[in-house]
């Protein structure tokens, strides 16, 4: 973590994109500072005796318990992962295993690595790919150093991306040049896409032959040769494993569904999953594919909704692990006005930018944007409190006909008022159909 984020400046950032619970993300820039306050720590035993203060974020759902721990990761480059409580099951039982979250995170966050180690390399050997490229349209021995420098920009513009050229190649490298991309937040083993699969499968050897291939092909097919001779990715392992251990958070979500409730007769004790996650919380070393990692330092970020439960109806161990607890308040009016108007990329800008590139300049009055929060509000009222996330259904539903009818011969510019929402929005109309704003 950057030393410029003190805790005000976190909750700026956070500010960008969670209206109201200030309390909240008070808390969690704390946590966060924290750990940069402990890593200048120079007493070793000192530094290690300090842990972090876990917190349970308890709240209905959409008010921004989710959105505040991964955009708390972002802000600060941090590994993260979501999981849900409920997916795991007390040992001995068939289900996930709850060290599965530790494995997950080092796995995202090794693919992370990976791809940035991959995009450092095309960076690195993308001018000694074009060079080869070049040297294959037109011998350098035939050429004057003028006509070098020519050629090669000509290559690097794409002018000569589909004239075919004579290629040495392993036999076993058949397999064509895929993108390089980051997977997001699913743990996948592989992590980037095809690349590594595609380099191990052009590894030097076996007998070689000459192929035609278009310009463009031959640039992908040497830099993942150049790749593969030079990447290295075990190093990227105690990388991850490091990283993991310093700065990891994970977000358990639905942590209230796992708590002992009077009268429950659920199959799988609930009691016996906190057992499990407990020791994950305290501090225990987790076997993964990439070496062992200790749990102790992660920062746990727990929340739920407790309607049926409370905090206290966990485990006293457990709850010992979340010194923290932070209620968030159920958003108003005022407040879906705000998430759709303040935060940076709200709902309402994604579909103008959307609907602009099909020639649609979209707008909304503020008495459009007041009666959509409103509609929301009662939606939530009388079928189930989501939060700010029915905003997403009300407006798409506005705009249901219009994205429809797009693209248009001309531009066209197009101002939602505050009649067109209730228009759309007839209470009548809303009370026969509920099922469709169920989610």
């Amino acid at each position: 973590m950057k030393e410029k984020l003190i805790p005000k400046k976190i909750v700026e950032e956070l500010n960008k994109y969670i209206i109201s619970q200030e309390d909240a993300k008070k808390n969690v820039a704390i946590s966060l500072r924290n750990r940069y306050r402990r890593k200048q720590i120079s007493d070793m035993k000192l530094k290690n005796e300090i842990t972090p203060k876990n917190i349970i974020l308890i709240g209905p759902t959409g008010v921004g318990k989710t959105e505040i721990a991964r955009r708390l990761a972002t802000i600060t480059d941090s590994p993260f992962i979501k999981v849900e409580a409920t997916k795991y099951t007390e040992v001995g039982y068939v289900g996930k295993d709850v060290e599965s979250m530790i494995k997950d995170l080092v796995s995202i966050t090794f693919n992370k690595l990976k791809v940035k180690k991959i995009e450092t390399l095309k960076e690195k050997y993308q001018e000694v790919t074009f060079l080869k490229v070049a040297k294959l349209i037109k011998p350098y021995g035939t050429i004057n150093p003028d006509e070098k420098n020519i050629l090669l920009d000509e290559v690097k513009s794409g002018k000569y991306d589909d004239q075919e050229i004579e290629v040495e190649k392993h036999q076993n490298s058949d397999a064509p040049m895929v993108e390089v991309f980051a997977t997001g937040n699913e743990p996948d083993e592989d992590g980037v896409k095809g690349i590594i699969d595609n380099i191990m499968s052009s590894f030097p050897g076996g007998k070689k032959k000459i192929v035609k291939m278009s310009v463009k092909n031959a640039i992908e097919y040497f830099l993942r040769t150049e790749i593969e001779q030079n990447i290295d990715l075990e190093e990227l392992k105690p990388l991850a494993i490091e990283k993991v251990e310093e700065d990891g958070i994970v977000f358990i979500d639905e942590i209230d569904k796992i708590a002992e409730r009077e009268g429950s007769n659920s199959e799988v004790s609930r009691q016996g999953v906190q057992r499990d996650i407990l020791p994950i919380i305290e501090g225990t070393t987790v076997m993964t594919k990439y070496g062992s990692v200790r749990t102790e330092h992660i920062l746990f970020i727990a929340a739920g909704a407790f309607t049926q439960a409370s905090p206290s109806d966990l485990m006293p161990e457990l709850q010992g692990r979340f010194p923290i607890k932070v209620r968030l308040n159920t958003l108003n009016k005022d407040d879906f006005v705000k998430i759709l108007t303040e935060i940076d990329f709200n709902l309402l800008t994604q579909y103008r930018e959307l609907l602009k590139t099909d020639k649609v300049n979209l707008s909304f009055t503020k008495g459009a944007i007041e009666e959509i929060a409103e509609i929301a509000i009662d939606l939530n009222e009388e079928i189930e409190n989501i939060g700010a996330r029915r905003l997403a259904g009300v407006i798409e539903k506005i705009l249901n006909d219009i994205m429809f009818e797009a693209p248009y011969e001309k531009q066209t510019t197009i101002k939602i008022g505050k009649k067109d929402v209730v228009k759309i929005f007839n209470y009548d109309f809303v009370e026969e159909n509920l099922d469709n704003y169920i989610l």
